[in-house]
């Protein structure tokens, strides 16, 4: 795996994973990236990232005037067959002088299919400095570990209900759904690299390999063993 430290760029960002995983980090959470997805990054915003696995990328940079009507958070979207051929063309648009009037034009069509394409559930909000985030790192760290609301609450001194209460207002999301995203998260970069489903199941703590691909399908809508072979297909 490789790291890429924290850095930001004046310009926004499309990053285009053509095989492999990134994960990028910032300091409201963390984005998974695989094969055939795109992570949008507004201007400025400070991000590291995380290559597991043979990741081969495209980078497509555009001027902030041009994305003032674009999300200010980053987000992940599929790559559309348009949106793929907009992006191998504009990775040829020179950063160092004034774009051309036909370069102008292709950047606007591409943020305008990022603007039309669905946001993937990819995202993991990271509460930093919050009274939750101990127990956030402590899961990411530990995904497979048995966490449940109740022993976090003891760690925290908090009772369950606050405790829940704080992930449903700091996160967007209840305290075990948290937890999925995760474990979700966790298992995406190891799917990449090829490892057994039955192996990364009992890794994250489910009790069968059935149940890890359930909450899986439910989550992505395939099975953990096809996520890849999907997306391989669509980048052919």
């Amino acid at each position: 795996m490789g790291l890429a430290p924290p850095h930001r760029h004046c310009r926004a960002q499309l990053l285009y994973a053509i095989s492999g995983v990134m994960t990028v980090y910032t300091a409201v959470g963390a984005w998974v990236v695989p094969a055939n997805r795109g992570l949008w990054v507004p201007p400025e915003t400070e991000h590291a990232i995380l290559n597991s696995g043979l990741v081969r990328l495209r980078t497509v940079y555009i001027e902030p005037k041009l994305a003032q009507r674009m999300p200010d958070e980053c987000s992940v979207v599929h790559i559309s067959p348009l949106l793929r051929e907009l992006l191998i063309t504009a990775v040829d648009i020179p950063l160092d002088r004034p774009p051309e009037e036909r370069h102008e034009y292709i950047m606007k069509l591409i943020l305008e299919e990022i603007r039309t394409l669905p946001t993937l559930p990819l995202y993991l909000p990271i509460p930093e400095g919050s009274v939750i985030a101990p127990v956030c790192r402590d899961i990411i760290d530990f995904p497979g570990a048995p966490h449940t609301l109740e022993t976090c609450a003891q760690r925290t001194g908090l009772s369950g209900r606050t405790l829940e209460r704080h992930f449903v207002n700091e996160t967007g999301m209840t305290f075990s759904r948290w937890r999925r995203q995760a474990r979700i998260i966790a298992s995406l970069p190891r799917l990449a690299r090829g490892e057994s489903v039955l192996e990364i199941a009992l890794d994250l703590g489910y009790e069968s390999p059935s149940a890890f691909a359930a909450m899986f399908r439910r989550a992505l809508g395939v099975a953990p063993s096809a996520y890849f072979s999907e997306t391989d297909l669509q980048t052919e």
